[in-house]
């Protein structure tokens, strides 16, 4: 009879050791899945930005050192490998974004422009589902860390290697460029 209960006992652990391996592995594949999103928002904001540099350059052909800039920042988020990386790089594609929007404003027949005031808006809608996206993510991290940090958790996550993984913050300069993008009016 003390037989069947330790081995009772032993089946109740080790399938609760079960069932915390496979929540770690499921917040991990969640956090996997929406940096998955951010990335396609990334690539459809980083296949935007040249057509709105064409649209500008088109009426404002002296502004040669910005369009540079935006090219140099959008070719490092581009490359860059890791969320630091990044972040980086993200941060100085809203700073050009920024500066690009400010040069539009001196340029009135550019701000009535259709094709870039279409560009815009739909700058806008990305940057909105990037920061959607940049949220959805922080959430799975969050959920995944502390569960990798949490009794007893913490032990089937140091046995299996699990480590913390990093948010995917913006810097507080760039937070106004996003919750409050520049907008061109007409």
């Amino acid at each position: 009879m003390i037989a069947w209960i330790i081995i009772g006992i032993l089946v109740v652990i080790v399938l609760y050791l079960i069932l915390i391996y496979n929540s770690l592995i499921t917040l991990k594949t969640r956090s996997e899945e929406a940096w998955s999103d951010i990335t396609v928002q990334l690539k459809r904001r980083y296949d935007l930005i040249p057509n709105l540099v064409n649209a500008v350059k088109a009426y404002a052909k002296h502004e040669r050192e910005l369009f540079e800039k935006v090219t140099q920042a959008r070719t490092a988020a581009i490359s860059a490998k890791g969320i630091k990386d990044q972040q980086k790089a993200e941060n100085q594609i809203s700073e050009s974004l920024k500066s690009i929007f400010a040069v539009a404003e001196n340029y009135p027949n550019l701000k009535a422009n259709e094709n870039f005031l279409n560009l815009q808006g739909e700058l806008m809608d990305t940057e909105n589902k990037i920061e959607a996206s940049r949220r959805f993510y922080n959430a799975n991290v969050r959920d995944f860390n502390i569960k990798i940090q949490s009794f007893p958790s913490s032990i089937i996550a140091n046995s299996f290697k699990f480590t913390q993984k990093d948010l995917f913050e913006v810097e507080a300069s760039q937070k106004d460029v996003i919750q409050n993008p520049p907008k061109v009016e007409v």
